[in-house]
């Protein structure tokens, strides 16, 4: 096994394990599993041997081996910080979702989370939730939750939906904490862990910083997309394109937002069919390539493969 493999999320070690004949079948534990993990454990030539998988933090990473009946074992991998970012977009490599089945997983989670709220009594739901950015926030960093005992209802959901959590990283145990969002431009540098990410971004910079365009229509949507608004030259809007709903089968497409609060209004979280947006009575909501408003279609960096 090599010594030391980078903490990306990809890359992998096979340890080779020499045991007494008969000894039966081993037993590997990994302290934190979100420092690696056991892809897989076969029986070849005599010899066990299992595939271990780098998580996303570095650091050292003890591996107990324990056949029953003998004393157990421990070796130690090392897994090293890596900062790359393929597209200089700010989002590091490590957070970017690798596999189609990763991305499938954020997406559903992503849409399903945000529209629920939407059914949710007002008060019931979680307290930050008061405007656009805020609901976004919150349903982004929910899905890529370790969904541990106890987060349903922390989240406040009342029914935990059969969907397959990301497998790459759990939030918040990632090198960047709980500080999520990308809050400055320029590409991703080591330094960038202590001062270009937070728990909190407005739409803007959700936005500027986070996200990248697919296009100027909703043909280039797919669930879990963001369409953006510019209100005015400090303030802009978003909603979440949900695509069919996970909620109420009906065909339709929606989108999912919250109106922000107005003066003493908190305002409220809607939820619109496409056939609704598009007719909009006020023009500049109409996602269209003709309305000087609409920004676009734009995907999370994680997103990108």
């Amino acid at each position: 096994m090599p010594v030391q493999i980078d903490a990306n999320g990809r890359s992998a070690a096979t340890l080779s394990i020499d045991a007494p004949a008969a000894s039966g079948k081993p037993t590997i534990t990994i302290a934190n599993p979100h420092s690696a993990s056991i892809e897989e454990l076969t029986l070849l030539d005599g010899h066990w041997q299992a595939q271990i998988r780098a998580g996303i933090l570095p650091g050292a990473v003890p591996i107990r081996v324990q056949f029953p009946n003998l004393p157990p074992a421990t070796v130690q991998l090392t897994t090293i910080a890596t900062h790359a970012d393929s597209f200089r977009d700010g989002t590091p490599d490590y957070l970017r979702l690798d596999t189609e089945t990763d991305r499938r997983s954020f997406r559903r989670w992503f849409t399903y989370l945000a529209e629920e709220q939407y059914f949710q009594d007002a008060a019931n739901r979680p307290p930050e939730i008061k405007d656009c950015a805020a609901l976004i926030r919150y349903a982004y960093r929910e899905a890529l939750h370790a969904h541990e005992t106890g987060w349903a209802e922390g989240a406040r959901l009342p029914i935990v939906p059969a969907i397959s959590p990301v497998s790459k990283y759990q939030y918040p145990y990632t090198p960047l904490g709980a500080a999520l969002f990308r809050i400055d431009e320029g590409p991703y540098y080591a330094s960038d862990l202590s001062r270009a990410f937070s728990q909190f971004a407005d739409a803007h910079t959700l936005w500027r910083y986070n996200t990248h365009l697919v296009g100027r229509d909703l043909d280039s949507a797919a669930p879990g997309d963001l369409l953006f608004y510019r209100q005015d030259a400090e303030h802009f809007h978003s909603m979440i394109y949900l695509g069919e709903s996970q909620l109420r089968k009906d065909g339709a497409r929606y989108v999912v937002y919250h109106t922000g609060p107005e003066g003493t209004d908190p305002g409220e979280i809607r939820r619109r069919s496409l056939v609704e947006l598009l007719r909009f009575p006020e023009p500049e909501w109409r996602p269209l390539r003709a309305n000087p408003n609409f920004l676009g279609v734009f995907r999370w960096n994680i997103l990108r493969p």
